[in-house]
């Protein structure tokens, strides 16, 4: 079966270079990591939520989500909330919940919200004896470690990859093209936009589609009421 995007710019260029990236990133985690944590046994070198931000820091570096300040404020954040629950809640079950329930509440709160945060504020709770033996050291060792070395490396491999991390939209000096009066761009033409930008997004055509038209729709109600009518947003 060929490739087949599922999302927003999207190319098999893009997965091949993120599978590199992500190969590198994760070596060199690895490597900076045991070499920072030697002596520290037997705390864990590399914790698993790492492989998750590595997808998204290497897959979809234009995210939201895989931006540094989500990659090791939301890592770290929910790592100290995981130590937190696993100290004062005493029923394992509910701990976990609290755990991951508070790591999404602090991260949204801090505008750091990045999905492998839930898996490091559990592991802070199900990680075993070290883990829990390290208390308040673990979101830090190694998983604020951890997170700094692939960010690092997620921006050194990006300027050689042509892909902005962290991501700041760039005009396309040239293309912009005035759009009164052209109706709804077909699909065909948010394929080549997206072409232009040559970033990948985590949306699909289907979705930037549905949201140009919503726009239209708020669009031609606008220019539809008399001049001075305020309007609602809904």
């Amino acid at each position: 079966m060929p490739f087949v995007p599922i999302l927003a710019g999207a190319t098999l260029r893009d997965r091949l270079l993120a599978c590199i990236g992500a190969l590198i990133g994760i070596a060199l985690t690895s490597l900076v990591s045991a070499t920072a944590l030697h002596g520290r046994a037997p705390l864990p070198l590399l914790v698993a939520p790492i492989g998750a931000s590595a997808v998204l820091v290497f897959a979809v570096p234009a995210s939201p989500l895989a931006q540094p300040w989500s990659v090791v404020g939301g890592n770290v954040v929910s790592a100290l909330v995981g130590v937190t629950a696993a100290y004062f809640v005493p029923i394992p079950y509910l701990a976990v919940g609290v755990a991951v329930g508070g790591a999404i509440l602090a991260m949204s709160l801090l505008r750091c919200l990045h999905p492998p945060g839930g898996a490091a504020a559990l592991t802070a709770v199900i990680g075993g004896p070290a883990v829990l033996g390290a208390g308040y050291a673990f979101p830090f060792v190694p998983v604020g470690i951890n997170s700094l070395i692939l960010i690092l490396t997620g921006i050194a491999f990006h300027r050689g990859s042509g892909h902005s991390y962290p991501h700041r939209p760039v005009p396309i000096v040239g293309h912009e093209i005035a759009a009164s009066g052209l109706g709804m761009p077909h699909p065909a033409d948010i394929d080549l936009a997206l072409t232009d930008l040559g970033e990948t997004f985590d949306v699909s055509r289907e979705d930037l589609d549905l949201l140009f038209r919503r726009v239209e729709f708020h669009a031609s109600r606008r220019a539809a009421r008399p001049t001075g009518t305020k309007g609602t947003i809904g």
